[in-house]
């Protein structure tokens, strides 16, 4: 058994990163242990019980003092390192039980293309707008992060044009392709979302991605950048589109819903609502998208708040390349890729599903 005092982050990192784990966790009182295809399961090697002072003497190693002090006023601290070569570390460090403790996001550095991650190629479809919103949704874990890198990616190979990113932290490094592009990270490059927001049209960029949507500030700044020239990717935690547009509206005062729906259908290009779903042969787990793309007819059904109509819509839109939950999983049953079982455990609608089987 090894000297936790020894233990380097690094190391348990490259452990996890090696089995292509999603996270790596670390708490007093246990081993480090980590995330894989959506499992937490043991961190492989000879790794002791860890004290809570060996935790703390793990994340200092990639703490600055203002996020020790950060941490040690609020118990709470997101930050980010990298693993040269390797992959982005984006970190949460928290408190359980009085002791800290970290949960380890690991994000590789090469950037997977739409066709990798099992996407539609219509989704491609959304980085040609010049002006607009595109937003992709989704529980924490869902590989939303992973699919606005590919789609970043495909602008950044084929325009020349700014591409500016404001995240908290910062998960994914684009270099500079045929784009040009700056990452400010919150609290390092600016202090917040809002001001990073307020300031960006300042900064010439043609493309805009706001790591998350948090709150009815950042939507209408985000909103207001999309219908003035630029076009505005982000993130919303929700698991559909109906649920992603419902949610926005509810985020706005009622006197304000009218007119927050004509801004919508007006500057909405697409939502790709998006679960990781664990395949069948037990290797990990594959992208099952929802994805709205903004025709007319789905302009006119968000401008008039007829929210309800979308699913039909998207069911019926095959054409513009939209597909529904349920479409996307039944083509994976259908492919051996995903277990009917497993399939129903994702379903939007289950019965729906169990007839598409059927037929």
């Amino acid at each position: 058994m090894r000297d936790a005092s020894t233990i380097k982050i690094r190391e348990l990192i490259e452990a996890g990163y090696e089995l292509t784990a999603s996270d790596v966790l670390i708490k007093a009182n246990s081993k480090p242990r980590m995330k894989q295809h959506s499992f937490v399961r043991d961190l492989p090697g000879d790794w002791p019980v860890l004290t809570g002072d060996d935790v703390r003497n793990i994340i200092n190693q990639v703490m600055n003092d203002r996020q020790r002090h950060i941490f040690e006023e609020t118990n709470e601290m997101d930050l980010a390192f990298v693993l040269e070569g390797k992959c982005r570390v984006r970190t949460n460090l928290y408190c359980q039980r009085g002791h800290p403790a970290a949960v380890m996001r690991i994000v590789p550095s090469r950037i997977r293309t739409l066709e990798e991650l099992g996407l539609p190629p219509s989704l491609a479809e959304v980085t040609k707008h010049r002006q607009g919103l595109v937003l992709v949704t989704g529980p924490t874990g869902s590989g939303k992060t992973t699919t606005l890198a590919a789609l970043l990616d495909i602008i950044n190979e084929n325009r020349r044009c700014h591409i500016v990113t404001i995240e908290d932290p910062l998960e994914v490094e684009h270099p500079d392709k045929a784009a040009y592009v700056s990452q400010r990270e919150i609290g390092i490059d600016t202090e917040d979302f809002y001001p990073a927001m307020r300031a960006v049209v300042r900064e010439a960029p043609d493309i805009i991605l706001v790591g998350e949507m948090r709150d009815i500030t950042t939507m209408n700044v985000a909103l207001q950048a999309g219908e003035t020239g630029h076009l505005v990717f982000s993130t919303v935690h929700t698991a559909s589109a109906y649920e992603t547009l419902d949610r926005i509206i509810n985020m706005f005062p009622p006197h304000e819903k009218v007119h927050l729906c004509q801004r919508l259908a007006n500057s909405l290009r697409a939502i790709c609502a998006q679960k990781l779903v664990p395949r069948a042969d037990g290797q990990g787990r594959v992208v099952v998208a929802e994805i709205l793309v903004c025709t007319p007819t789905v302009s006119k059904a968000v401008e008039d708040g007829h929210f309800g109509d979308l699913y039909h819509l998207m069911n019926e839109g095959g054409f513009w390349g939209m597909q529904t939950m349920n479409q996307g999983l039944a083509r994976y049953v259908k492919a051996g890729i995903i277990t009917e079982e497993v399939a129903m455990n994702y379903a939007g609608i289950v019965s729906e599903l169990k007839q598409m089987l059927r037929r």
